[in-house]
């Protein structure tokens, strides 16, 4: 049978062991300096190294080299024996397995003869915090007060379950997550030397899905390597379940397109697949993410195909970053949540409506009337708010359609857009019509990237034209912020008094 590369590729010695340095130190200075403690807890998450430090201080207490800094030597008789699983003075109990109190007292009974091969009988305790609370107390007492000859090494993942009077008793240390940098450095070493093929991109993947625990890493490494091909990205995502699902990209462009019906029978079809309700909701946050990190200027973190890189880049340009953050929150949610319920879907559904609503801030702006305005000291000084007169364009004019008309056909109006321009229209879907005023129709953004985007002569020529063709009438546009601290509300003339005040530093402390 062949070895596990996990398993084959366990360090053997203190230096193999990567970032935990300051755990294997203290543990090298104990064993050189003979201030070895007789019980020691490890904590931390796994697959970062707890059972392989403790195996190496085994083999260390017992190592046959006179010289005490070499130890573990690696070559005696002893170390070889703990290599081999044959050295009878290292017992290894996992706890999951041996709960009770009745397998700690006979492990209590055990303990007090001498040790067969080695200086030490060491006795490392797996997942420990899995015993009762019974067996915890059988073993209080020998932990406190050890023959000379045992050594105690407890592991765990959830040190918070760990009783106090044993935390008391031990010495302790944490284990960190293994960087990315050093899980890809280690994969790529044994790609080499096991004469596997695979991308860097795919190593990144694989280093990335073990969430900092190198053995997760190489477990990963080693399903995907039996697969008797090149490693590429694609088949990575394919074989780890991380490949963008359809349904997923499907469902931000239900979102883009504000079309529930489609957004809905997408998480059914998924489901009737077979895919797992809340599998399908972690995939949609993932997606999220990296269309966050995209509009973050972070995109080269993503992992993924070029073909879903552009669709993420062009739902990135559509969606503003307040609703996916909305949208993370709310299918996070879904995912997370442990009730399966009688409707598997409902998290879903509920998640995907959620994304539908108009943000708070938006329709709280289309209430609001005129600002109260604090000037700042710029706008102040050249009485820019107090003695510039009123405009005299500031009274209405009578508009040939009215607000509730281009809402109505507000849509179409994006369809229209969308043949010409596919970004043009995914600006318009993230907007809303606020107001028709001095024959100029407002449209809100809920934010300043958005709004200029919106802005730029190409956009705005498009945007009239298709209003022209759905509704037979010329009717100007103009992008505006519609929430946020110091939006323009929706009756505030853009080129106003108001927004002159705000784009010299004034800022909108009353609504009256």
């Amino acid at each position: 049978m062949t070895q596990a590369l996990y398993r084959k590729w366990r360090p053997q010695l203190w230096d193999e062991v990567v970032s935990q340095e300051h755990v294997i130190q203290t543990l090298k200075n104990a064993v050189s300096g003979e201030r070895v403690a007789h019980a020691y807890l490890f904590s931390g998450p796994r697959g970062t190294g707890k059972t392989t430090a403790a195996r190496l201080l085994a083999k260390a207490v017992n190592c046959l080299a006179e010289e005490k800094t070499q130890r573990p030597c690696n070559e005696c008789l002893h170390c070889l024996a703990v290599n081999e699983n044959r050295f009878m003075d290292l017992i290894e109990i996992d706890a999951a397995s041996n709960t009770s109190v009745e397998d700690v007292r006979d492990l209590r009974d055990k303990i007090n003869f001498s040790p067969s091969q080695g200086t030490y009988k060491v006795y490392i305790i797996d997942e420990v915090h899995m015993l009762s609370t019974a067996a915890f107390n059988a073993l209080l007492k020998t932990l406190e007060e050890p023959p000379p000859h045992a050594i105690f090494i407890l592991a765990t993942t959830e040190i918070h379950k760990i009783p106090s009077t044993v935390l008391s008793r031990c010495q302790r240390h944490e284990f960190r997550r293994v960087p990315l940098g050093e899980i890809t450095r280690r994969l790529d070493e044994i790609c080499k030397t096991e004469n596997i093929k695979a991308r860097p991109d795919a190593l990144n993947l694989i280093a990335r899905q073990s969430s900092g625990g190198m053995r997760d890493a190489i477990s990963l490494l080693d399903q995907l390597a039996s697969t008797g091909e090149e490693i590429t990205l694609e088949l990575a995502q394919t074989v780890l379940g991380t490949a963008t699902n359809q349904a997923v990209i499907a469902l931000i462009q239900a979102v883009v397109d504000r079309e529930p019906s489609h957004g809905l029978d997408e998480i059914q079809h998924a489901l009737d697949s077979g895919a797992d309700a809340r599998a399908l909701a972690r995939q949609v946050v993932d997606y999220l993410r990296n269309i966050m990190l995209v509009q973050m200027g972070n995109g080269e973190q993503v992992e993924t195909t070029a073909d879903v890189r552009a669709q993420m880049t062009a739902h990135a340009r559509a969606l503003p970053a307040s609703d996916v953050l909305r949208m993370m929150r709310a299918f996070n949610a879904a995912a997370t949540d442990p009730r399966g319920g009688w409707a598997p879907s409902l998290g879903l559904e509920l998640a995907f409506a959620e994304m539908l609503e108009l943000p708070a801030q938006a329709e709280a702006s289309q209430a609001a009337s005129r600002p109260a305005v604090k000037p700042a000291a710029q706008a102040e000084k050249a009485g820019a708010i107090s003695k510039t007169p009123r405009p005299a364009g500031e009274s209405k004019t009578t508009s040939p359609v009215t607000l509730e008309q281009v809402v109505k056909e507000w849509r179409q109006i994006s369809a229209l857009v969308k043949k010409a321009n596919a970004d043009a229209a995914a600006l318009l879907n993230s907007s809303k019509p606020l107001e028709i005023r001095d024959g100029v129709l407002l449209v809100g953004f809920v934010s300043d990237i958005l709004q200029e985007k919106f802005n730029r002569p190409e956009n705005i020529e498009l945007t009239c034209k298709a209003i022209r063709e759905a509704l037979q009438v010329d009717l100007p546009v103009q992008g505006v912020v519609a929430g946020g601290k110091n939006a323009l509300p929706a009756n505030v003339r853009p080129d106003g008094m108001v927004a002159a005040a705000l784009e010299n530093g004034g800022e909108i402390v009353d609504v009256q």
